[in-house]
C-alpha cells in the first residue's frame, strides 16, 4: 500500500497509508467526533474547503449507499482516519469507502494517530495543511500557498444554479422556499414529510422573487465558510425580514440571519463538529443533545435585545446556539435538528416552523 502524508502549517508531519485518490490538496484541517455518519460528513457541503479527521477509530465498516447521501457530491478536500475498513459489511452498502473516495477524487489518509492530531488542533486551533499521497510531495511554493490559504467564496461554490422543486409527501398543505447556502437533503425531507412542497433556491435569489412567489415560509440552510463574507445575502435577508413571512434558519442560516439583524460572528478556536453537543433551550429550561458542524459562532453579546433574544446556548462553551426575533416570526438555531444519523431530540423545531406558517395563513384568511 502506498504511503500518504499530512503536513500541517506548524511543520508537523503525519505519515500513514493511502486510500482513495492520489495527489496533493491544501485545506483547513478539522476534526469530527461522531461515532457514525461518515457518509453524511463526506457529502455535507458545510465541509467545503476542509480536510476532515474522524476521531472514531474505525471508518468505512458499513460502507456507503446512494440513498443516504446529503447532497449531490462529496465536498471534503481530504479524509483522515485511524483505520479505514477495506471490506464493509452492511446489506445496504453498494460501495466501499476507498471506491467512493477514488470516484470523487478525494485523497484519504489512514493509519495515523488521530488522537494526537485532534489534541494538536484542540490546543493550537484549526490550522491549514497539505494532504498528499506518495509521489506528490509539496514544494516550497505549495507550502507557502498552504500557509496563506483561506476558505473563500464558499457559499457561491456549493449552491445550486437553478431552482429544484420537491413535492410534499402526501397532501400538499404548504409551500416553502429553501435558500441553498449548502443545504443538506434531510432539511427538505423533514419539510416534505410535514406536507410541504419545497422549492430549493440558489443562495443569491432576489428577495422580491421569494416574497412574491406565493410561499408560506422561508428556510435558510446550513453551509460553509465565513458568514460575514456573504454581504449580498445578508442584505437580501434584511428584505425578507420585513416581508412578515415565517423564517427558520439552521447553522449558516442562523449566522446570516443574526448578521442581518446587526449581530456579529467570530471564528471558534476549533469549531463544533460532532453529534453529542449539549444545548440548552432557555425558554423550555431543557437541555438537548445535538449534532453540529460549524467553525463560526454568533457573539451573544452583540444580539440587540430590542430586536431579538438568544434562545439557546451551548453548555460546553456558552456560545450562542439560537436566536428568536421579537417582532417577526423568525427563529434560528446553530445546530442541526434534521440530522441522520444522530440525535433527533430537536426535530420539534420543524413542527414549530410549521405552526408559524399555519398561524400566518390562518391570520391572512
Amino acid at each position: 500500500m502506498k504511503k500518504a502524508y499530512l503536513l500541517l502549517a506548524d511543520g508537523t508531519l503525519f505519515e500513514g497509508s493511502h486510500v482513495g485518490a492520489e495527489g496533493a490538496k491544501i485545506a483547513e484541517i478539522v476534526f469530527n467526533t461522531g461515532m457514525a455518519g461518515y457518509q453524511e460528513v463526506l457529502t455535507d457541503p458545510s465541509y467545503y474547503g476542509q480536510t476532515v479527521c474522524m476521531t472514531y477509530p474505525l471508518v468505512g465498516n458499513y460502507g456507503l449507499n446512494a440513498e443516504d447521501f446529503e447532497s449531490r457530491k462529496c465536498w471534503v478536500s481530504g479524509f483522515i482516519m485511524r483505520e479505514a475498513c477495506a471490506y464493509p459489511s452492511n446489506w445496504r452498502s453498494d460501495r466501499s469507502l476507498d471506491e467512493y473516495l477514488k470516484a470523487e477524487n478525494v485523497i484519504g489518509l489512514t493509519g495515523i494517530d488521530t488522537r494526537r492530531l485532534t489534541r494538536l488542533l484542540r490546543s493550537s486551533g484549526v490550522m491549514n495543511g497539505i494532504l498528499y499521497s506518495e509521489g506528490y510531495e509539496p514544494d516550497e511554493a505549495m507550502i507557502e500557498e498552504m500557509k496563506r490559504y483561506q476558505v473563500t467564496d464558499a457559499v457561491k461554490s456549493v449552491t445550486i444554479d437553478e431552482p429544484v422543486i420537491y413535492p410534499a409527501d402526501g397532501e400538499q398543505k404548504r409551500r416553502v422556499a429553501l435558500l441553498d447556502f449548502g443545504v443538506k437533503q434531510n432539511i427538505q425531507r423533514e419539510l416534505c414529510a410535514r406536507g410541504c412542497e419545497v422549492t430549493v433556491l440558489p443562495a443569491l435569489t432576489e428577495p422580491e422573487h421569494i416574497v412574491n412567489g406565493g410561499y408560506d415560509g422561508i428556510m435558510l440552510s446550513n453551509g460553509p465558510g465565513d458568514p460575514a463574507e456573504n454581504v449580498e445575502i445578508i442584505e437580501n435577508l434584511k428584505v425578507l425580514i420585513s416581508s412578515g413571512l415565517p423564517i427558520f434558519g439552521i447553522c449558516l442560516g442562523h449566522q446570516l440571519m443574526s448578521l442581518a439583524i446587526g449581530a456579529k460572528t467570530e471564528k471558534l478556536k476549533y469549531g463544533h463538529r460532532g453529534v453529542n453537543h449539549p444545548v440548552k433551550d432557555l425558554a423550555k429550561d431543557r437541555t438537548y443533545i445535538t449534532s453540529q458542524n460549524h467553525g463560526y459562532a454568533v457573539v451573544a453579546d452583540t444580539v440587540d435585545p430590542e430586536i431579538a433574544r438568544v434562545s439557546h446556548i451551548n453548555l460546553n462553551d456558552q456560545t450562542c446556539e439560537g436566536v428568536e426575533h421579537i417582532h417577526a416570526p423568525i427563529f434560528t438555531v446553530q445546530y442541526h435538528p434534521e440530522v441522520h444519523p444522530g440525535p433527533q431530540d430537536t426535530s420539534y423545531l420543524f413542527d414549530q416552523f410549521i405552526d408559524l406558517m399555519d398561524e400566518k395563513k390562518g391570520g391572512a384568511q
